[in-house]
């Protein structure tokens, strides 16, 4: 009997390990898995790669990895919003490592790692530093840049309901990277609102099915 539920946030992301590429979905404090990145403090892995929209903010979830050392680098399209304190202190004392990717980028380099792709060219900054060594190629009379497939060791995605199949469904903005994530990580876990039972999802309405779904934690938030 397929069953990927389990029982605690500890359970969902045990066996995590030092070194980890983790995809952490969310935009702003939409669709942060709050409690699976709070799960992975606890755990304590460290010298993380953390794949992120942006460098956390505040006290909790990955600013409290930051701030507790956790992070060796971080790959994000926005470092610096309000309240990233704990990640502008430790770049600016050299101890922590920034690879800055454009958002759509960002998410085109997992989308192309979940589809097996070696990758794909882009015109999005290929006329800027964000170039650097990369492969540029004239396509159309304009300049494109060539960009890697970015995939994880695991996903920590959040979403509103699961089934114990692991098919998920989102609720509006906070879906954003979660299912491009899900399908780009060797190992995903979700924590979700509730769990329903098998046949009460729509169909129509599953946005990410169970085969990229390893692990679902039911955190009532």
């Amino acid at each position: 009997m397929i069953d990927k539920r389990v029982a605690s946030t500890a359970a969902a992301v045990a066996g995590l390990a030092d070194g980890s590429t983790v995809l952490v979905g969310g935009f702003g404090a939409a669709g942060v898995p709050v409690e699976l990145v709070h799960a992975v403090l606890e755990q304590g892995a460290r010298d993380l790669t953390i794949v992120t929209n942006n460098a956390g903010s505040g006290e909790g979830d990955v600013a409290a990895l930051i701030r507790e050392r956790r992070v060796r680098k971080i790959i994000c399209s926005y470092p610096r919003s309000a309240g990233s304190v704990w990640f502008e202190q430790f770049w600016a004392a050299g101890e922590i490592e920034l690879e800055l990717v454009p958002q759509g980028t960002l998410s085109e380099r997992m989308r192309a790692a979940g589809a097996g792709l070696g990758g794909f060219f882009t015109p999005t900054g290929a006329d800027s530093l964000l170039a650097g060594d990369k492969e540029v190629r004239v396509i159309g009379g304009r300049r494109h840049v060539f960009e890697q497939p970015l995939p994880g060791d695991v996903a920590l995605v959040k979403a509103f309901r699961a089934d114990r199949w692991g098919n998920l469904v989102y609720r509006a903005a906070a879906r954003n990277f979660g299912p491009t994530m899900a399908t780009a990580a060797a190992l995903t876990v979700v924590q979700v609102r509730e769990f329903v039972e098998l046949g009460a999802l729509d169909p129509e309405c599953v946005v990410t099915p169970g085969v990229f779904v390893d692990r679902v934690v039911e955190v009532g938030v």
